[in-house]
């Protein structure tokens, strides 16, 4: 009888470190990834004219009850682990975390101020539905009171200070074997991959290895700095539980 797979839900918010997680667990020998699975989606019913809005939503199963029970199933290969790379703000449909009760959940937040600078760079305007910080929360809130434990929560800037140090600590609460593959990755698109890497893996695609720290915090203005304040509180939440490494 082959054992159940650890499925391990990463729900991380726009422009962070996302996808160079996600290439950290493809690494592994013993690990299988899932980009965004919920994209299309979250496209065809929101309507959100984003970059290769049409593209995405012909080449995905915009079924949500669909999409999920494959995220429930058996994962890709026969693989030990199952990493899922998730978004809260994709889930507008009848599916949210609750519908993954078996799934180990993790969260990746980054400072609002960064991630909107970010944003701001592929995209004219960012909007609260774009980042949902407060979704996200929500989500953690909800696992935590499913467990005897905290969820993993990893806060990208001190992340990337650290990223051995960090990965080791999530190995340990996500409850897999740390593995030193995660450090290093081949540069390139991945067969793993949503079509949209085209249009936003443009970094993460020319990288073998998590970045450098991210330098001083941009100063927003005007609507920017309002949409900031507004995301603020609920990241200031879960950073308070941000893993430390020893």
């Amino acid at each position: 009888m082959t054992a159940r797979p650890i499925r391990i839900a990463m729900w991380s918010g726009p422009r962070n470190i996302s996808t160079a997680m996600m290439r950290s667990f493809g690494a592994r020998s013993d690990c299988s990834v899932s980009d965004e699975p919920f994209y299309g989606a979250y496209l065809k019913d929101s309507g959100e004219p984003q970059p290769m809005a049409d593209e995405i939503i012909a080449d995905m199963n915009c079924d949500w009850d669909e999409v999920a029970a494959t995220m429930r199933g058996p994962a890709p290969g026969g693989a030990a682990i199952w990493y899922q790379k998730h978004m809260p703000h994709h889930m507008v449909g009848p599916v949210d975390i609750r519908d993954f009760p078996d799934h180990v959940h993790a969260f990746l937040i980054r400072e609002p101020e960064r991630v909107i600078a970010s944003y701001a760079v592929k995209r004219v305007a960012v909007k609260f539905d774009d980042l949902r910080y407060d979704r996200q929360l929500e989500y953690f809130e909800w696992a935590r009171s499913q467990t005897d434990s905290v969820p993993a929560v990893i806060d990208s800037t001190a992340f990337l200070a650290n990223p051995a140090g960090h990965l080791e600590a999530l190995c340990e609460r996500i409850g897999i074997p740390w593995s030193a593959e995660m450090l290093r990755w081949q540069p390139g698109i991945q067969a793993t991959d949503g079509i949209w890497a085209s249009h936003w893996y443009d970094k993460v695609a020319a990288s073998s290895g998590f970045g450098s720290p991210p330098g001083k915090r941009p100063e927003l203005s005007g609507a920017t700095a309002e949409l900031a304040d507004r995301c603020r509180p609920y990241y200031e939440a879960m950073r308070e539980h941000a893993i430390l490494p020893e």
